[in-house]
């Protein structure tokens, strides 16, 4: 048997490739599909079956793309007006080599969620492992508040329902893989662990150790964040969508300045301490390890994508955008920074501080938390206010006029909030470090610690 988990980094997406014999299938590829065909040709085997667990809302699946490459079926949940593939239902089964493949309908996190016990029928009938998308995670259980507050009840009842009646009683043993690790915005608090198993979580996720009503209630309560991005991949996923644009241009001074002239989004992704040093003006810093988990916050699907990197390479970049669908990529800086710099071009500078003269200034600013709620809750410094990064854009008449410094839990998303204000006229200062570096120098903190 072949067993292969593909990672997503940033949006913390995992796919899986399986195969036996000379056959293959895939489960909620991703749109760069590269990494399947080069698993398929590794071991010899023909890519028959893409399944998909769900409408996925994080990133844009790579089904269509894939389809496009190989001879393989889209196979996904009945209980949506999918625009390609074939609806399965409960009990179709589905053959690879020694292998048999069920479906099971999970719904839930989604309507036609589903996911697919796998049996290796050469040495047993019981289950060997299961896909079960966002269904179950390794310590939670998937979101279920995509369809509005009104229909939690209903949602919460379907996933109760799902891993109870479903899941658990495939067995203890089973190994359970889900499409998310730790990290994703598709569950509150995952674990990091790739796998895991029926058992396991049985005994130790303490959402399955609830009663359905007490479960219910807890879903009712949950407080996450829903990215503005995620109705675009909704929509991608209901009709299929295909690569359009797939290289990433390196672009001379010249046609990088043309493009902002018509209204290019400008992001630098490069560390906040280089972005404060020098950036070109009105640019959007989201570091480059954080670029999957934040730019669908703030880039919109219209006008051009530029990059400018600090030389590492883009291309971790750009199979983000490909994976979030931002096909209005349009190229990247040749040079990086240094070639608008040197080309004596006007920059900008950003004022960072340390926690130490954070603890020091005096004066009448504005101190803001860009953390999530539930963080902030636990401790932050006194006299701050809150509002999540993600949300910044949204809330900008919120923002008093006056000297704004900014912290989160490292410095990385203050950085961002940074330069959103900054692009807004706002006077900014960044707090190296954050509540992070804060706590570690021994300075007070509000909240339940």
């Amino acid at each position: 048997m072949i067993f292969e988990i593909i990672k997503s980094e940033g949006i913390s997406h995992n796919s899986y490739f399986l195969g036996s014999g000379s056959e293959a299938a895939v489960v909620d590829p991703r749109r760069d599909v590269d990494v399947y065909l080069e698993l398929a040709e590794r071991h010899r085997v023909r890519i028959r079956y893409i399944f998909e667990t769900h409408r996925n809302e994080d990133y844009t699946i790579g089904s269509v793309e894939l389809a496009g490459h190989v001879d393989a079926e889209i196979l996904h949940g009945s209980a949506l007006d999918f625009r390609y593939g074939t609806p399965v239902r409960e009990g179709d089964t589905f053959r690879l080599g020694n292998l048999e493949l069920e479906v099971l309908e999970t719904p839930g996190h989604t309507y036609e969620s589903i996911s697919i016990a796998v049996r290796d029928t050469s040495v047993s009938d019981e289950c060997l492992m299961v896909f079960v998308g966002d269904v179950l995670f390794a310590g939670e259980t998937g979101r279920v508040d995509f369809f509005g507050p009104e229909k939690i009840p209903e949602t919460a009842g379907l996933l109760y329902d799902s891993i109870h009646e479903k899941i658990l009683p495939l067995g203890d043993h089973v190994l359970v893989c889900p499409a998310h690790g730790a990290g994703s915005v598709c569950g509150a608090d995952i674990r990091d662990m790739d796998t895991t198993t029926a058992g396991y979580e049985r005994l130790t996720n303490p959402y399955l150790q609830m009663g359905r009503d007490e479960f219910i209630e807890h879903k009712k309560s949950e407080r996450l964040y829903t990215p503005p991005y995620f109705r675009r991949m909704e929509e991608n996923n209901l009709r299929g969508l295909k690569l359009e644009r797939e290289h990433l241009e390196a672009l001379p001074l010249q046609d990088f300045r043309e493009l902002m002239g018509e209204g290019a989004q400008v992001v630098d992704v490069r560390n906040p301490t280089s972005f404060c040093g020098g950036h070109i003006p009105d640019s959007l810093n989201i570091w480059q390890d954080g670029f999957a988990a934040f730019a669908g916050y703030f880039l919109n699907y219209e006008d051009p994508v530029l990059i400018v990197d600090d030389g590492r390479g883009v291309d971790p970049v750009r199979r983000s955008l490909i994976r979030l669908g931002y096909d209005n990529m349009a190229g990247y800086l040749a040079g990086g920074f240094p070639s608008w710099y040197m080309a004596g071009l006007e920059i900008m500078k950003m004022r960072a501080i340390s926690v130490h003269e954070l603890r020091e200034m005096e004066g009448d600013f504005f101190l803001l938390d860009v953390r999530k709620i539930t963080d902030r809750e636990r401790f932050h410094i006194e006299g701050s206010e809150h509002i999540w990064v993600g949300d910044l854009p949204d809330n900008l008449d919120l923002i008093p006029e006056k000297d704004v410094v900014i912290y989160c839990d490292s410095g990385y998303k203050s950085t961002i909030a940074a330069s959103i204000l900054e692009g807004h006229g706002f006077n900014v200062t960044t707090v190296l470090g954050g509540i992070g570096a804060w706590l570690r120098a021994g300075y007070p903190v509000a909240g339940d610690v």
